[in-house]
């Protein structure tokens, strides 16, 4: 299916029919490679040629995307853009980029480019032109003046290595529509756009049309934390953005051991979806592990079992399918724990995390099959503060989602079908799962 439509679903949900059955694994390339982030040493590490060792494990793993941090010529983390139209140097070259690109479509796997179209690295030479005066060089009117920033520029949240573009200027429109088309062209199916929430819609809604013109199958995900998330999508004209409120509402409603804070935010949720199908993750590159968030880890499979149940177009962030942990802290390297290195090949991954892997595989297979969940709603059948049943339902398919954070056994009847993944028994016409226990069964009844 091509071009953008409804998803086989109700709505004006705009995005290409392709994402209807997209999975993502998300990799931040300098950590994932260890490359210096810190801009001391830009020597090549991994590169890109690491990250498409990994392409069949990812396959494994059943994600049919691969979304990637930054790639392109930073300073320090990526985020600090020195050029978009240059692979960094320590993840390669163009040849790379393309080698990365024709091994994925061998696999089956589509790629997502992480733009960072809201500020620019303070190295940047439309910055020095700026700072230098080159009123001939027409970059120098890409900025915003701003007498409490560092050299009268605005900049992004504080960071004065980050330099704000002028979103009002129709020129920086022009350039950031020719750097997403560019690398289209090259072979990319996918953009996240860094910070969009820092951006006036009406920026993305004067570039992503001659975007979609070049290429209409291209899927555009915002990176929005908080706020009116349909109206982002709307007025800027994405196909998606990041589903933050879910996030945090998974971890803090697990801990909390408090489902109603889950089903409240489930509602939202689904609101949502008449208008667009959110980005859903339980963990990113800016976030503490979700291994490490949980306070009790035999909720896990909780976690999980609600992110590839609902709604949405999931991703796991790498290491996240190993259970592995990491510690999120607001200092200089504080990302550091949550966007390590792996090593150069798969099989040299250390044996941990096995189970966490195979029940990542579990749900991700449970979840491409029916891949109708792309659009599906909840509903909720039985609740307390430690127990929820509830139905994922899209077009007449449902599937029934038990999750039981008690000490006590949950027991709900009568039995829709046979259990697809979990923990449970079938007594007495019943289902039941164990304490701290989870399954997902076959179409309710």
């Amino acid at each position: 299916m091509s071009g953008h439509g409804n998803g086989n679903g109700r709505g004006p949900v705009r995005e290409p029919g392709w994402v209807h059955h997209a999975i993502w694994w998300h990799v931040y390339p300098l950590g994932f490679t260890g490359a210096d982030t810190t801009g001391a040493d830009r020597a090549p590490a991994g590169g890109l040629a690491q990250v498409t060792a990994y392409l069949d494990y990812a396959v494994r793993l059943g994600a049919s995307g691969l979304a990637l941090g930054p790639v392109f010529d930073s300073t320090g983390h990526g985020y600090d853009t020195l050029d978009h139209y240059r692979i960094d140097p320590r993840l390669g070259d163009d040849a790379d980029f393309d080698r990365l690109i024709a091994a994925a479509r061998e696999r089956g796997l589509r790629v997502m480019l992480d733009g960072v179209f809201n500020h620019v690295g303070r190295e940047h030479p439309a910055v020095a032109a700026r700072l230098g005066g080159a009123a001939a060089d027409p970059r120098a009117s890409w900025f915003v003046d701003d007498p409490a920033g560092p050299d009268g520029l605005r900049v992004f949240e504080g960071h004065g290595g980050l330099v704000t573009l002028d979103h009002a200027d129709p020129a920086v429109a022009e350039y950031v529509a020719d750097v997403m088309v560019h690398w289209l062209d090259r072979g990319a199916d996918a953009w996240r756009l860094d910070a969009a929430y820092a951006v006036p819609p009406r920026f993305w809604a004067a570039v992503l049309p001659r975007v979609r013109a070049a290429h209409p199958d291209a899927y555009i995900v915002g990176e929005v934390i908080h706020g009116d998330y349909a109206q982002a999508v709307t007025a800027g004209g994405l196909d998606s953005v990041t589903q933050y409120e879910l996030w945090k509402s998974i971890w803090s409603a697990l801990n909390d051991r408090n489902l109603y804070e889950l089903t409240w935010t489930l509602g939202r949720h689904d609101a949502w979806l008449d208008a667009f199908v959110p980005f859903t993750f339980v963990g990113n590159h800016d976030v503490t592990r979700l291994a490490s968030r949980l306070e009790d880890p035999r909720h896990l499979p909780h976690a999980l079992a609600v992110l590839f149940t609902v709604g949405g177009t999931p991703a796991v962030y790498y290491g996240d399918e190993r259970a592995m942990t990491g510690l999120k802290e607001e200092r200089a390297g504080g990302d550091d724990a949550v966007r390590p290195a792996f090593p150069a090949v798969p099989d040299l991954l250390p044996p941990g995390g096995q189970e966490a892997l195979r029940l990542h595989q579990d749900l991700i297979g449970l979840r491409r099959r029916h891949a109708w969940l792309h659009r599906a709603r909840v509903r909720v059948v039985s609740q307390t503060n430690e127990q929820l049943v509830y139905d994922a339902e899209h077009d007449g398919r449902a599937l029934r989602v038990y999750l039981n954070l008690a000490d006590a056994p949950l027991r709900h009847g009568p039995v829709p079908g046979p259990v697809l993944a979990g923990q449970a028994t079938e007594e007495g016409g019943a289902l039941l799962v164990p304490p701290h226990g989870w399954a997902v069964a076959g179409a309710a009844r």
